[in-house]
């Protein structure tokens, strides 16, 4: 992360967060947020710097996107109750809830500093609320087919690429064309993204993997719709009719019955679709270089045979 960026991150904490504890806290989530090298503040400056921006201002907006990005982030450990090594995991949840709130009012705020037009705060709410809606079919399995798995995908990770996107070209005036295409390009790095995290999650096979919290994504959906009784187990488990440990028990089968049954070939077709469609649209998009290569390198490039 860039230096700049992170100071920016601590003083939005320092400006609106005054309690010692909550404030420490809260730079001890930025700091291991550093760690994961992740490419939101990047994502934001190459698209600025490829629709022809040169804002003074770029690196608080950069900001604004990790420490959206950080809450969300924070709000999906706490519904899944995963990543128990996360800072965040480790204090008392009241006290991450309190942090989530804290990181977005600090987004409200350095937003009101930078006088970011209305219709902008417009969009970020949406773009964020777009967020949420997909998180929310997530967290209730509400989903129960290929196509609702690419809308809440699209709705839950494309979104926040689209965040991280909108904040590099919010104060810049671009053809509505060019915001279609990055839309639409985000939702397609969303899905590669998701379907790739999720075709690793099943492969592992752990207590807390997706198959043992019964989400359904795009692999296992796949082996729910299929009538082969080799998959009986894992919809009798869907279903209710056992319990996790009895599929414990077989662990060793139903592993090996996952890397037989087609499930994450099928979840490659369906991500090489979307890296297919990337492509296009990218192609298309008019941008500058070399930040428009950049961009495509920190997003989907290493996906690409």
């Amino acid at each position: 992360m860039n230096q700049e960026i992170k100071h920016h991150m601590y003083r939005i904490v320092d400006d609106h967060i005054d309690v010692e504890d909550l404030n420490t806290q809260l730079k001890t989530f930025i700091a291991d947020k550093e760690q994961e090298n992740a490419s939101w503040s990047k994502i934001t400056v190459c698209t600025h710097y490829m629709l022809g921006g040169n804002s003074p201002h770029l690196h608080r907006m950069a900001a604004v996107t990790e420490l959206v990005i950080l809450a969300l982030d924070i709000m999906d450990d706490l519904q899944d109750q995963d990543h128990d090594s996360k800072p965040w995991r480790q204090c008392p949840q009241a006290v991450a809830l309190n942090a989530i709130l804290a990181l977005l009012m600090g987004v409200v705020g350095e937003l009101g500093q930078l006088q970011v037009k209305d219709r902008a705060l417009v969009e970020v709410s949406q773009i964020i609320s777009r967020s949420v809606n997909g998180q929310q079919k997530d967290v209730t399995n509400s989903i129960s087919s290929a196509d609702d798995y690419v809308l809440m995908t699209q709705e839950k990770s494309g979104s926040l690429f689209r965040f991280a996107c909108f904040m590099g070209y919010s104060n810049l005036a671009c053809a509505a064309e060019t915001v279609e295409q990055l839309h639409d390009l985000a939702d397609c790095i969303g899905l590669i993204h998701q379907i790739q995290n999720d075709m690793r999650d099943l492969a592992q096979f752990h207590v807390k993997s997706d198959l043992f919290t019964k989400k359904r994504t795009l692999p296992i959906l796949y082996l729910l719709s299929n009538d082969d009784a080799a998959f009986s187990k894992i919809k009798d488990y869907y279903e209710g009719k056992i319990q996790a440990d009895e599929l414990l028990r077989e662990k060793e089968d139903i592993v090996r019955m996952i890397h037989e049954s087609g499930c994450l070939e099928y979840a490659r077709i369906v991500q090489s679709v979307c890296i297919q469609k990337a492509e296009e649209i990218y192609e298309q998009l008019q941008a500058s270089s070399p930040w428009k290569e950049q961009f495509k390198e920190m997003t989907y490039a290493s996906f690409l045979d």
